[in-house]
């Protein structure tokens, strides 16, 4: 394991049109793990769960080894899972739910845990992929060659997603394992910034040397599209 220098920032907003920002987001490089959760259910329930879930993470004790801390991060998350169905049937509520995205890291080794459609991108010599894969009705759309990326953006059924903490009863998070690389930037976000800004354009942004500007200009941009949604972004740039 090669030790590796980490840089980050997060930014929050609450948009042009919601008056509630229920995104919540976790910048704590000191234990090597970020996070982005975007709530969901309206009435304060969306930012009762985005809340509930980066409290949570904030507190866990930090392992040495990345496979022991994704074990903890999974067993914490179902036990937050647990809490928060417990809680709409005491708040006699239909839904009360939060997609997540988050980036542990231990030395060049990285893991994304995520349910719904908050992203992690990775820029990496000038290239932008998308390391998760939206849990999306639309998604599961263009899997099927059903949808085009473009239609997908505006489709009115957009904003449904298909995995979410205190949904279902049992929790199911997605996880991919990463190697990574001196000059690798990683951007965690919710869907209201990968909804109003394109690739390209968060490529260009991702590849200024500092985090604290590029989350700023990342939601800047979405601002200037009318953001509809609230938008957050966590940046982490590896050295």
């Amino acid at each position: 394991m090669t030790a590796l220098h980490y840089t980050a920032a997060s930014y929050s907003h609450v948009g042009m049109v919601r008056s509630i920002n229920e995104d919540a987001c976790l910048d704590l490089g000191s234990e090597g793990l970020w996070a982005v959760a975007d709530g969901m259910g309206g009435h304060a329930a969306g930012d009762y769960v985005s809340c509930l879930i980066v409290d949570t993470l904030r507190q866990l004790p930090a392992t040495h080894s990345l496979d022991e801390y994704a074990q903890v991060l999974r067993e914490r998350l179902s036990a937050v899972n647990a809490a928060v169905r417990e809680e709409s049937v005491r708040r006699g509520v239909t839904m009360m739910g939060s997609t997540l995205v988050l980036l542990a890291v231990r030395g060049d080794q990285g893991i994304c845990l995520w349910a719904g459609d908050s992203r992690l991108y990775r820029l990496r010599d000038g290239r932008l992929e998308g390391i998760s894969r939206d849990h999306s009705y639309v998604q599961e759309l263009q899997d099927s060659g059903l949808l085009s990326e473009a239609e997908a953006r505006v489709h009115p059924r957009a904003n449904i997603v298909t995995r979410a903490i205190g949904v279902e009863p049992e929790l199911e998070l997605e996880a991919v394992s990463l190697q990574i690389f001196p000059g690798d930037t990683y951007l965690l976000c919710s869907d209201g910034l990968n909804k109003t800004a394109e690739d390209h354009e968060i490529r260009e942004v991702l590849g200024h040397s500092d985090p604290y500007q590029v989350v700023r200009s990342l939601v800047h941009l979405g601002l200037t599209r009318g953001a509809p949604d609230n938008i957050t972004a966590v940046v982490i740039k590896a050295g």
